[in-house]
């Protein structure tokens, strides 16, 4: 790419349009913004010390992204800082930050440590030298970079759009969900509240969220809709219809999210929509099989809870699990899946050639194949005071939904594999202490060392191992307050707490397969060589993620023996696609 230079107008030149009209347009200071109005964009931030550079960088991202986005500059760290207040005073959206890591006086990575403070949705790129390159890379853990892009590129079609625009369609759906249409109202401490919060985000339903306790809008809201405080949670839909007290199906099925089967057969049925599932359903619609996903909370099974996985090949700055499901989801109806959410499989049958899985509510789904990839569930904690506060401060997997009303509290993170470690990480940067209780002895057996050494290097989580929850209590409200734990050398403390988080052990969602399929003592599925030392009945081999049932396959977490890691579900979910193409021809 060749670096043009251009006069510097520097930051005093975008603040100076910053306070015009809100609809200002950067992409040519000549034009009179006052005599063409348009709606308030989004600000991209870019910041360099050189002028021929950040000339080069506003004129490409100008010409990329100019028509929906603010290009805003800035010469140094400090600059771009005040930048920032001003467009956070301003109540403005910024998008992407896009910072060079040599600058005097502040380094790009500093500035943006400090940046994420005040526009802490905005994805993060640093623009670095290719001697800068280990830099960049050990900035990823301490300002949890989205990019770094190596400069000079060229060509910008090839070498920097493509980044840009991956990374504003990912803040675009984040976006979207603060500025739904859709409101809900109801109690943060509250489990109807939190699983209707929690089904949205998931499900990526774009939606407000008001606090009747905190916001004063919903108060007013509940006023003028003439609803009692006793009756939340309240959803106010686009249409103006209110539901008091919906249930996450009623809400689902409301917003068309459910979706009902568009044929009477297919090739195969995929259940469950995690990793596994969402990658036989890409490989299986783009080899040409009718395909229907069905699951029954949200793509992305329990990974997609996750609050970022970052030892996934491909994505080197890590991505979050709902990230990934998002893409999954998109890649898999692109290509021509269908999927059914919010509904779940309650029976499995052969008829002759043909596999009948029922599901909730009794509508029936007819295939060639299925494949099973319902996954796991989190175990429930059977301590005292456990079960009545579920969803009120207690919560199973990460529920990123609470994250930020946990900012300066005390976050107690149950367990010690991987999923508790990326919540600990997570959630150390808005609680003001987090308290990990693991029982084993170390870390070092049930998770990855990258966490290990990220959760050692964070100043408020404290890791207590051979530690466990032994009873929860609430206050008079019915929130959880406090939690008895029994340290290593067995003595017991009450401590305080705002929020707990549980990832102990995981049990297969199979109980609808009792009697169908075979399964090992714990409820995973038995496939392959097992499956046929099981009862397997044809004179032929089983397929290595065939079950006992011929055309019944399994994939991810819920096979037996399987490695439980997103990276090789998403390889079962596709090797089982080939495998079943073997059965549809072979028979």
């Amino acid at each position: 790419m060749a670096w043009r230079v251009s006069s510097r107008r520097g930051l005093q030149s975008d603040r100076a349009h910053l306070r015009g009209s809100g609809a200002r347009r950067v992409a040519s200071p000549a034009v009179d913004e006052e005599a063409n109005p348009r709606p308030r964009r989004p600000a991209i931030v870019a910041v360099d010390d050189e002028p021929a550079v950040l000339a080069a960088v506003a004129r490409d991202l100008r010409r990329g992204f100019g028509e929906h986005y603010r290009i805003l500059r800035a010469h140094s760290g400090p600059e771009a800082l005040d930048l920032l207040r001003e467009l956070r005073t301003r109540g403005d959206q910024v998008a992407l930050l896009i910072a060079d890591q040599r600058m005097p006086g502040m380094a790009g990575t500093e500035y943006l440590v400090q940046a994420r403070q005040i526009v802490p949705d905005a994805k993060r790129v640093l623009l670095t030298a290719y001697a800068d390159t280990e830099a960049a890379i050990a900035a990823i853990n301490e300002v949890a970079l989205d990019y770094y892009l190596l400069k000079p590129w060229d060509p910008p079609e090839e070498q920097l759009f493509p980044v840009v625009e991956d990374l504003l369609q990912t803040w675009e759906s984040g976006a979207a969900l603060e500025a739904g249409g859709l409101r809900v109202i109801g109690h943060r401490f509250s489990k109807a509240s939190h699983d209707l919060r929690d089904f949205l985000a998931r499900n990526r339903v774009p939606a407000r969220w008001l606090d009747v306790e905190r916001d004063g809008e919903a108060r007013e809201l509940l006023v003028v809709a003439g609803i009692d405080a006793e009756r939340l949670p309240v959803a106010l839909l686009e249409d103006g219809t209110v539901l008091e007290r919906p249930t996450v199906l009623e809400l689902a099925e409301r917003l068309g999210v459910t979706g009902q089967p568009a044929a009477d057969h297919y090739d195969l049925v995929i259940v469950g929509g995690g990793p596994a599932g969402l990658a036989a359903a890409v490989y299986g619609a783009s080899e040409g099989l009718r395909t229907v996903l069905v699951e029954r909370e949200a793509p992305g099974g329990q990974a997609g809870q996750s609050s970022r996985i970052e030892n996934y090949l491909g994505f080197p700055m890590g991505l979050s699990g709902s990230d990934l499901a998002r893409r999954g989801t998109d890649q898999a109806r692109r290509l021509g899946a269908e999927l059914l959410t919010v509904q779940d499989a309650v029976a499995l049958r052969a008829e002759g050639a043909g596999r009948i899985v029922t599901l909730t509510g009794g509508t029936t789904l007819s295939a060639n194949c299925v494949l099973v990839a319902s996954g796991v569930s989190y175990n429930q904690m059977n301590a005292p005071g456990f079960a009545g506060l579920t969803g009120q401060g207690i919560y199973y997997g990460a529920a990123m939904t609470e994250a930020r009303a946990c900012a300066d509290q005390h976050v107690v993170i149950i367990g010690g594999a991987n999923s508790a470690g990326q919540a600990a990480v997570y959630f150390a940067g808005w609680a003001g202490r987090v308290t990990m209780l693991v029982r084993a002895a170390s870390l070092t057996k049930s998770m990855s060392h990258y966490l290990i050494e990220q959760i050692a290097a964070l100043p408020n989580v404290e890791v207590r191992t051979g530690a466990q929850a032994v009873a929860a209590e609430g206050d008079e409200q019915g929130r959880l307050r406090r939690l008895r734990i029994r340290a290593a050398d067995g003595s017991e403390t009450l401590e305080d707490v705002d929020a707990c988080f549980v990832f102990i052990g995981a049990a297969p969602r199979t109980d609808w397969l009792d009697g169908v399929v075979a399964r090992d003592e714990r409820g995973f599925i038995l496939a392959g060589p097992d499956a046929q030392r099981a009862g397997w009945p044809l004179a032929r081999d089983p397929y290595l993620l065939e079950t006992t049932v011929p055309g019944v396959f399994v994939a991810g977490d819920v096979r037996a023996r399987s490695i439980k890691r997103v990276a090789s579900a998403v390889g079962e979910g596709s090797m089982a696609v080939s495998l079943i193409h073997q059965y549809l021809v072979d028979g």
